[in-house]
């Protein structure tokens, strides 16, 4: 479903955040990537999808190549990958209705996205998503009045509303408080198991990780230290994880 070949990522200040790493996801995985804050993990999310410019190797979604795609192939890769970031990125000003539906930006001419004029069927749709979410009444609310797991639902909302093969979470919890985090978390997993959603999720916790993953791929700077199940996860490899050298 996803191919990483010898991905680099080099940023202009010669800082290494990827180092030629491979994998693989398979469909419906739910895949966790664990490590440190500086490991590569956001840079890897970013990198297939193509916010962040890979320096060279080659990303594959479905067997299609996501490196080098032009500015229309690249909005159609898009449509299938949902992304969900920490700080929510949500227009605070705008309402949560219309911050879901932005998730269908990319299915709408130039002209109807700009004036944010959305079909009736993709309005009745960004309702439903909200309602299982449990924001139904908060449609109408500025984002910026809804608390930070109600914020965090809405960005999972606009995600879902773009009819993802695969949804990118980077750090989906690490500004909510411990109940919101499970919240989020077993959302996730939802999507995952009864959607059929492939999800790559960059978590810090060993054990939130153990509890969601399928599979664990750890980084630590720049490098793939662990790819397995969460069961072989031991103590020493998770020290050699978070350790500084």
């Amino acid at each position: 479903m996803l191919r990483i070949e010898n991905l680099v990522k080099t940023y202009p200040n010669g800082t290494k955040a990827l180092k030629e790493i491979s994998f693989d996801v398979k469909a419906g995985e739910f895949v966790v990537i664990l490590g440190n804050s500086g490991s590569g993990k956001s840079t890897l999310l970013r990198c297939v999808n193509r916010l962040v410019e890979p320096t060279s190797g080659q990303i594959f979604l479905d067997g299609n190549e996501v490196t080098g795609a032009g500015p229309r192939q690249l909005r159609r890769f898009r449509r299938k990958t949902g992304m969900i970031f920490q700080q929510y990125n949500l227009v605070a000003r705008m309402s949560v209705l219309t911050n879901v539906l932005t998730g269908r930006l990319g299915y709408l001419s130039s002209w109807r996205g700009w004036m944010n004029n959305f079909p009736a069927d993709s309005v009745m749709q960004a309702e439903a998503k909200l309602a299982e979410l449990g924001l139904k009444a908060k449609a109408g609310q500025r984002a910026d009045t809804l608390s930070g797991g109600q914020q965090q639902r809405v960005g999972i909302a606009r995600a879902l509303m773009q009819q993802p093969k695969i949804i990118l979470a980077d750090e989906p919890v690490s500004s909510l408080d411990p109940a919101a985090t499970i919240a989020i978390m077993d959302i996730l997993r939802t999507i995952n198991q009864k959607e059929g959603v492939t999800v790559l999720c960059n978590l810090h916790l060993p054990e939130l990780a153990g509890k969601y993953g399928d599979r664990i791929l750890a980084l630590k700077n720049g490098l793939i230290v662990y790819d397995g199940p969460p069961g072989d996860l031991d103590p020493t490899t998770i020290e050699n994880i978070y350790s500084i050298n």
